[in-house]
């Protein structure tokens, strides 16, 4: 073990905790806030869309859009209302003032009119549950009232409003600040005297009567007390009429604003509603969190620098102690590796001399395990083909034991002479037993295939419903012999399997149908879909199998009852053939007896 093993580790586990912290204090305090800002922009934009998409559907309805504007600020922390094509807040209904006008100095034209003024645009909804304000006194119903405003777009804007007759310059008038803020703003921009803003802005001065007020009552008016959305909204209002807001942008626009060191985005999309009018879609969310946070790592961070100082030199100082751990794993694990147990491997990592031992005893392990492994797979393959073969001599002695004796006994027979006149008799037994013989003997041999493990399945697309149209007409002979019904329900579907040993097993079934089946009963093929699969069943009518006997049926040379005795044909291996037939290709399968027959069937998959 080299000396320098605990030097690289303490500088090596000091060295990583302080560039992570360095890391991490650059990325939360420098990228942090570019990263929030983005990301808050890009989900308020996102959910501004699916906003959109509820309000149209409920813009008729003042209590529906009233919901969705508190459930998109309790999920998104994001203000936002729908404003009309002149920047006014949709559905005031609860907080305004009419006024009749009596008098329109300059403009005889608006008098005997009635207007309707948003309360919202002068006075805080607070006041108006205040005892101490000197405002709301004279707002009520059957106060005389003057005002001040521009004719914009030949609409009319009200400023400034007092009771009459006092002067509108008193302290006690209410004004728009954001409007009368924006009109020295644009009279700036015109050359002195601004006669050129006069023409397009005409000022108008007038009076009249106010003839209703209406205040919101409970819960209403916390729609009006968020006093900086309100701001940003009129203030939007007075870009809006004075155009400085561009109108021909159908997408949607981000502004910045700070108020207070506190950045907010605002967020305006222009929308149209189910008449064809403009609104603007307003939203406001603030920045604020992501500075507060940011400020407090800041802070913080100087105690987490000390307290991780402290700890990388306490976890250097504990492995240092226990450095000589890894050897002894390597020990344990060495020992178990000569008792040919290789489940534990060495978790050592580091790029130093016991790093190397551990990765090559590691390696070394592997690969023994490996080699032992496969020497028992050969080893269980070469049982599994003796066993083959055993069972494979032990069947055939059975089964050739009486087709021998019988061409035995007819030898005998012809030899003694007796009973000459039934020479071709034992000549076509002998015959029969022999082409008996030769089947079995196939039979025989392509089982002990199957069983081996070692052929291998090739599968292809086939229609499985014209393989069985085929064997109908290769087996239509044996049919009619005995006057059978076969009925035939087949759907056009393609499956995948290997269709020459599919075929095998359709022609076991259904040879095995029509030997037990008594004359003249029937014979029914049906082809399910499932899902994915296809079910193939064969159901014979007119017989039995004994529920005991019916696992049974699948063994090599099981022959259960007379009926089934090996002088009705057949070697008794069908069945067994085509069980591991249909194990190879991993579907399931069966046999069940149904009211009056008995049913054989198999699935396979459908092409996808």
């Amino acid at each position: 073990m080299k000396k320098g093993i605990v030097l690289k580790l303490f500088l090596l586990t000091a060295g990583l905790c302080l560039f992570l912290i360095a890391v991490i204090f650059a990325l939360q305090t420098v990228f942090f806030k570019q990263f929030y800002a983005h990301q808050k922009v890009k989900d308020v934009q996102s959910a501004l869309q699916a906003y959109k998409q509820d309000y149209m559907k409920h813009a008729a309805n003042a209590q529906e859009t009233a919901k969705l504007e508190q459930d998109f600020y309790q999920k998104h922390n994001t203000w936002i209302t729908v404003l009309d094509s002149r920047g006014n807040l949709q559905n005031t209904d609860d907080y305004f003032m009419e006024i009749k006008l009596d008098r329109a100095y300059d403009y005889p034209a608006y008098s005997g009119r009635t207007i309707k003024i948003p309360l919202y645009s002068f006075i805080n909804v607070e006041e108006f549950y205040s005892d101490n304000t000197f405002l709301t006194p004279w707002i009520k119903e059957g106060e005389p009232i003057a005002f001040e405003g521009l004719i914009m777009k030949e609409q009319l804007v009200i400023q400034r409003m007092a009771k009459y007759p006092y002067n509108l310059r008193e302290e006690s008038q209410l004004e728009n600040r954001q409007m009368v803020n924006k009109e020295y703003e644009v009279v700036n921009r015109y050359p002195t005297p601004p006669t050129q803003y006069h023409e397009k802005y005409p000022s108008i001065l007038a009076s009249g009567m106010i003839t209703k007020v209406q205040i919101p009552e409970g819960a209403g008016g916390s729609r009006y007390t968020n006093h900086l959305f309100l701001e940003r909204i009129k203030a939007f209002q007075a870009d809006l009429l004075y155009g400085d807001f561009d109108q021909t942008a159908n997408a949607n626009q981000m502004l910045n604003y700070e108020e207070n060191h506190v950045n907010y985005k605002i967020f305006v999309d222009p929308i149209k509603d189910r008449n064809g009018n403009s609104e603007y879609l307003f939203a406001m969310t603030s920045l604020q969190p992501v500075n507060e946070a940011v400020g407090m790592i800041q802070n913080y961070y100087v105690y987490i620098i000390i307290a991780t100082l402290l700890l990388a030199l306490l976890v250097s100082f504990y492995y240092s102690r226990r450095i000589a751990r890894p050897l002894l794993r390597i020990n344990r694990t060495a020992r178990q590796m000569a008792a040919l147990d290789f489940s534990e491997k060495i978790q050592v990592t580091t790029r130093d001399e016991i790093g190397d031992l551990s990765h090559s005893i590691n390696e070394l392990s592997e690969r023994l395990q490996a080699h032992i492994l496969r020497l028992e797979e050969d080893i269980a393959k070469e049982k599994q083909l003796e066993r083959t073969r055993k069972e494979f001599i032990s069947g055939v002695s059975h089964e050739l034991k009486t087709p021998l004796s019988v061409i035995q006994s007819c030898l005998s027979v012809l030899k003694d002479g007796v009973a000459s006149h039934k020479r071709d008799h034992y000549f076509a037994a002998m015959e029969n037993e022999v082409n008996r013989m030769n089947l079995l003997i196939v039979d025989m041999l392509e089982l002990a295939k199957y069983e081996s493990g070692t052929y291998k399945m090739d599968l292809d697309t086939f229609a499985i419903d014209a393989v069985i149209r085929r064997i109908c007409a290769k087996l239509a002979g044996e049919i009619e012999d005995k006057r059978l019904q076969l009925h035939v329900s087949l759907n056009p579907i393609e499956v995948v399997a290997n269709e020459l040993r599919i075929e095998q097993v359709v022609v076991n079934f259904l040879t095995n149908a029509i030997r037990y089946t008594p004359e003249e009963e029937s014979i029914y093929i049906t082809i399910a879909e499932e899902a994915n699969i296809v079910k193939i069943s064969i159901e014979n009518k007119g017989a039995h199998i004994p529920n005991e006997q019916l696992e049974k049926i699948w063994d090599r040379f099981y022959r259960g009852e007379p009926s089934r005795h090996r002088s009705t044909g057949g070697t008794g291996l069908g069945l067994a053939i085509s069980k591991k037939i249909l194990e190879m290709h991993g579907v399931p399968y069966g046999v069940t007896n149904t009211a009056d027959g008995v049913q054989f069937y198999f699935y396979l998959n459908k092409k996808t």
